[in-house]
């Protein structure tokens, strides 16, 4: 594990703006490229007194040295990141890769399923299903067409790819959900589907799969801390236990996962990262009538 190569940390070295809340940031770093496998994450620390942020590794290429992540500006930090992370500039921090990669290999059909943000870190998963000799099929679901992305990165990796939007304006209408019935009734054979989302959304593709008894994985996102399992934040229930999802997942049978639970210790801060976030805007606001 690497946390910092030298004082100037970790420069960007390309960054992509898919809408005006997400974004893409290519990251030099060739000891994390080398070792990152998919389903695995980083922390990032934007400066040297910001806060610690998980990230989903979106992407990694070992020959050129770098790890992607695709970030959705939501709070104080990821908005100060889509700010001022431009190619040339420097991360302080990234600790990683962390967590357990994803269990691929031995499969021979599967579905990967992304909703929105979630599309960017099932890439790796469906490039290496499909690497190990696997059939892929991808659903991956955006709000309308305006906000698509990676379509031609999936279509290169996976046999199917299956885009689902809100509103009909690309692929067809609905949720992914509505795209993995179909996947579901076209292929039998599926033997595993994983789904990266949120929350809601990974529920629901597991009552989607539970009456077929298709394996189901999903990748979770609690809150967290350290990122080692020292802080127990990231603490999940899976079945009559209690995992942490930075040491123990991120990964964990679907059908066990107590989602309810979930989404009630995420919004455990929420009053305190609105006002962070506020705080931010005001700032950035007071600073623009300064400059102007």
């Amino acid at each position: 594990m690497s946390s910092q190569m030298d004082a100037s940390g970790f420069e960007i070295v390309a960054r992509q703006d898919f809408s005006d809340v997400t974004y893409l940031l290519e990251v030099r770093h060739p000891l994390m490229a080398k070792a990152a496998r998919a389903g695995q994450f980083v922390i990032v620390m934007l400066n040297d007194h910001g806060e610690r942020i998980p990230l989903t590794i979106a992407d990694f290429d070992r020959a050129r040295g770098t790890i992607t992540l695709v970030i959705q500006a939501v709070g104080k930090t990821t908005r100060e990141m889509q700010q001022v992370c431009k190619v040339g500039t420097r991360l302080y921090a990234l600790a990683g890769p962390m967590g357990e990669p994803s269990h691929i290999g031995g499969q021979r059909r599967v579905v990967c399923v992304g909703g929105g943000l979630g599309v960017a870190p099932i890439y790796p998963q469906a490039r290496a299903y499909k690497e190990t000799g696997a059939k892929v099929t991808a659903v991956v679901g955006f709000r309308n067409k305006d906000l698509v992305f990676w379509e031609d990165k999936f279509r290169a990796c996976c046999d199917e790819v299956i885009v689902c939007t809100d509103d009909g304006s690309a692929g067809i209408k609905g949720n992914v959900t509505e795209g993995l019935r179909q996947a579901i009734a076209a292929h039998p054979d599926i033997e595993e589907v994983v789904a990266i989302g949120p929350p809601v959304m990974m529920k629901a593709c597991a009552e989607t799969t539970r009456p077929h008894g298709i394996r189901t994985v999903v990748s979770l996102n609690p809150i967290m801390v350290d990122g080692t399992g020292m802080c127990g934040g990231c603490r999940v229930k899976i079945g009559e236990g209690i995992k942490f999802a930075c040491v123990d997942g991120p990964d964990f049978d679907a059908h066990q996962v107590d989602f309810d639970d979930l989404m009630v210790r995420l919004k455990r801060f929420a009053a305190v990262e609105k006002a962070a976030a506020e705080k931010f805007e005001e700032s950035c606001r007071i600073g623009r009538k300064a400059g102007g």
